[in-house]
């Protein structure tokens, strides 16, 4: 079976793991047709850091690798804007890019499979207390669900998007894919940053 899929791009200024959420508000007629399409076909987008351009207006040049979001809740509430509440599922690296008569880039990109949940080493096990911490001040909606703190990757994840870490660094540690170098990351910018564990 085939690892590649054809789908839109959306550049952001964020990047976006799997399982992070992510609400948009859709106002470009472009983005508007694609959250049309994606909400009637059950579809995901692709949601890639800007490495060159804005957000909106001409069409931005991503960095190559990027997540799948899918819509899981839409409203519309006055014409012409959506909001949307999305969801990372899939780490992708794009192959072939396009952009249609509308703006819209579009890609066929390859599919990153899914890893095997990563037991968290002990070494480690103070970050899921901070996570905590953080998930207690912030509040749960603002985190997947199922809670996932005994999985090495979706603790780091959850933490690179809390944390004030650049994106140039955010998008390097979603491209290297290895879950225990980023732990190990965040534990030294939490110490080179005097932040108590």
């Amino acid at each position: 079976m085939s690892n590649r899929l054809t789908i839109p791009i959306f550049p952001l200024g964020v990047v976006l793991y799997p399982h992070g959420l992510l609400p948009l508000k859709i106002f470009e007629q472009r983005y508007m047709e694609m959250t049309k399409a994606c909400i009637r076909d059950n579809t995901p987008f692709g949601v890639c850091l800007i490495r060159a351009g804005r957000e909106v207006g001409s069409t931005a040049v991503p960095f190559a690798t990027g997540c799948t979001a899918r819509i899981k809740q839409w409203d519309m509430p006055q014409m012409g804007i959506f909001h949307l509440k999305t969801q990372g599922e899939q780490l992708f690296r794009i192959v072939e890019q396009w952009t249609d008569n509308h703006g819209l880039l579009h890609a066929q990109v390859e599919m990153d499979e899914p890893q095997d949940p990563l037991p968290l080493p002990t070494q480690h096990l103070k970050l899921v207390e901070l996570l905590q911490e953080i998930m207690a001040k912030v509040g749960l909606e603002r985190f997947p669900t199922p809670l996932q703190l005994d999985d090495a990757a979706w603790v780091g994840y959850r933490l690179l998007e809390v944390l004030p870490f650049t994106s140039p660094i955010k998008q390097q540690l979603m491209e290297q894919r290895d879950a225990l170098a980023t732990l190990q990351l965040i534990s030294d910018f939490l110490e080179a940053n005097k932040i108590a564990l």
